[in-house]
Parts: C-alpha cells; structure tokens; sequence
C-alpha cells in the first residue's frame, strides 16, 4: 500500500535523484515518488490526477517565472500542498514563498534531517518555514494584484502567457500547442481581461512582478 504521493518538480536530474533518495529514507519504501522536469510536464501530470499528497516545487523551473508556478497551482488546485525548494535562501524569497500560498520552504543547502522533518510536518498537515521566514518583508500591492490575476488564469492560458513574454506572435504559439490562431487570440484576449491589462508589454511587466527576487 503507498503511503504517500509526491510530486518532485526540479529541472535538475541530480538534486531530483538525491530528494528521491532523502524522501525514500525519510518515509519509508511506500512512498510513491514522481519526478517532473518542467512546468508543462507538472501540468500533465495534475490534469491526469489530481490528489497528490504534496508537490515540491523548485523554484527556477523551465516554463514559470519565478513564483509564478506556485500561483498557478495555488490557484488551480487549492487543495494541494506545495513546498518550495530552492537554492536561493534570503528572506525575501521565503517570505513571498508564504505569501503566495506555499504550505513550506525548504532551502537546498538544508541537512538530509531537516528537508525530511520539513516534508514530515507538511504532509501531516502544518507547514514549515526556515528561520528568516520571520524577517519583515511585505509584498507589493504590484504583486498582489499579479499574483491574484494570474491564479484566475486556467494552466492554457498560463502558457499562452508565457509564450506572450517570451516574445512569440499569436501564429507562433498557435503552431507550438497545436490549436488555431483564433483560439489562441481568444485566450490573448481573456488574459488581458482577467490580468486588467491591454497590452504585451503589460502582461509581460506584470508576470516580472513574480519574479523570485523583486528589482531594487
């Protein structure tokens, strides 16, 4: 019988490897482990189920920018907890971590000990936040509107964002997910509506708004 279900969301096959192994160790041979490289392939997995006991989710990941990944699945499936895991440390990070809905925050330079009992707790249903998670940092009204507009965003219209701020015309994002042209300024065009912007260049300042570390 598994114990456990837990989503790993690194794109570092190394530090997946030794978090399967630290998790293994920690939880015991039941734990179901699975490991995910990248956003969209987290996406797939989600869409196929639903009831994870927990997602540990790296911060820098192939297809977010910065927080943005966190808000999308806060947003999408509330119910699941999610942990970050990242190798930046400062209070900043941690504290925006908290206030985009992270149920922990597991820096990497953590002891095999601590990321086990972190993950423990979390899956007992508390959480677990490191030291400087008390610092006093607020977020912006900036990043709250953002980070409110983009957990409204279905995880296609996510993409079609991310596509939109990396530059890509509508043709050429119609061609990377397969659909028309017209679906893809319909999901244009709900963007804007849901994030109360009116251009590209909005959307695009808005998403930097959940980058890890704000602009000075």
């Amino acid at each position: 019988m598994v114990a456990y279900e837990i989503l790993i969301a690194d794109d570092h096959p190394l530090f997946r490897s030794a978090l399967q192994q630290a998790l293994t160790m920690g939880l015991g041979a039941g734990v179901r482990l699975v490991e995910v490289a990248s956003i969209a392939e987290l996406e797939a997995r989600l869409a196929e189920k639903t009831d994870w006991d927990l997602v540990l989710l790296d911060l820098n990941m192939p297809g977010a920018y910065g927080f943005s990944g966190l808000v999308l699945l806060r947003g999408q499936y509330p119910q699941l907890p999610v942990v970050m895991i990242s190798a930046q440390e400062e209070a900043a990070v941690v504290v925006r971590a908290r206030e985009f809905g992270a149920s922990g925050f597991i820096p990497k330079s953590s002891s095999l000990e601590v990321l086990q009992q972190a993950v423990r707790q979390v899956l007992e249903g508390e959480v677990w936040w490191p030291p400087q998670s008390e610092e006093a940092v607020s977020l912006t009204n900036e990043a709250k509107a953002a980070s409110a507009g983009l957990a409204s965003l279905t995880p296609q219209q996510f993409r079609v964002l991310t596509m939109v701020c990396e530059g890509l015309l509508n043709k050429q994002i119609a061609y990377e997910l397969s659909v028309s042209e017209a679906t893809v300024k319909a999901h244009v065009t709900a963007i804007f509506r849901k994030l109360g912007v009116r251009t590209r260049t909005q959307a695009a300042l808005l998403l930097q708004q959940l980058e890890s570390v704000p602009a000075a």
